[in-house]
């Protein structure tokens, strides 16, 4: 059973015999509950569609990847629009690569590495902030009039695409609401606004919406959808594998 799993089922196992009240929960709790709208599977496969402004205000820009998140800090990418086809994004831990078609040599990449608009490779290759993230409350506050706790998340790894995040979550069911996202000069590069399933009774993220905090505040937005457990071939996390088999069976 893999450690993701494992946590989990340790903690609903707490619940039983002592349930946890919103006020006794602590910020960890929080962040993996928080963790568990946007990444529930420690395997997963799910389509991302992203929307973005252009700096003229013209015609918003649409990509489409499809994204296998594997346990362990593994995700692979791929774009499915016609002028990317062939091209994948691999992360293994701090390691990210991008493949491009007719290329044998993997590159080497930053989490940062900018796919569309305001989102990064970081942004959609990673869905679980708890396995990167210390978690500390730092007070209440309301986020469009509903109850919300203020998390501070502090890198714990180097490779991290952000090194601190600024999160706010339901105070009653921990689904994230809203965040800021800081780089390592500690400067504000993007906030996000969470849209859930259903507000009242949420069970997963299905969009987030990022604008840049960096000078030109355009918007992108993130849909998520087609979300199924899915276990990856071994080969497909192996940058040389995917370099010498663009076309993926």
């Amino acid at each position: 059973m893999k450690t993701i799993t494992l946590i989990w089922a340790a903690l609903a196992a707490a619940l039983a015999l002592h349930p946890v009240t919103a006020a006794e929960m602590s910020a960890r709790q929080r962040l993996q509950q928080a963790d568990g709208y946007r990444g529930p599977a420690d395997d997963m496969q799910l389509d991302v569609r992203v929307v973005a402004q252009t700096k003229d205000g013209g015609e918003p820009k649409e990509r489409r990847y499809t994204v296998f998140v594997q346990a362990g800090h593994k995700s692979l990418v791929l774009m499915q629009n016609p002028a990317e086809r062939g091209q994948k994004v691999l992360m293994l831990g701090d390691d990210y690569w991008i493949i491009m078609p007719g290329s044998t040599r993997p590159m080497r990449i930053t989490p940062m590495q900018k796919l569309l608009g305001e989102v990064a490779a970081g942004d959609i290759s990673n869905l679980r902030w708890s396995e990167d993230y210390s978690a500390a409350e730092a007070g209440e506050e309301s986020i469009d009039g509903a109850p919300a706790v203020r998390l501070t998340l502090q890198a714990n790894r180097k490779g991290v695409t952000y090194q601190r995040i600024e999160l706010w979550v339901g105070k009653e069911r921990s689904q994230p609401l809203k965040a800021d996202f800081y780089v390592q000069s500690d400067k504000l590069a993007k906030s996000a606004a969470f849209v859930l399933d259903d507000p009242a009774k949420p069970t997963r993220v299905t969009a987030m919406a990022l604008t840049d905090a960096l000078g030109n505040n355009r918007e992108t937005r993130v849909f998520y959808s087609g979300q199924k457990p899915r276990t990856v071939p071994q080969a497909w996390l192996n940058p040389m594998f995917l370099a010498n088999n663009p076309e993926l069976e």
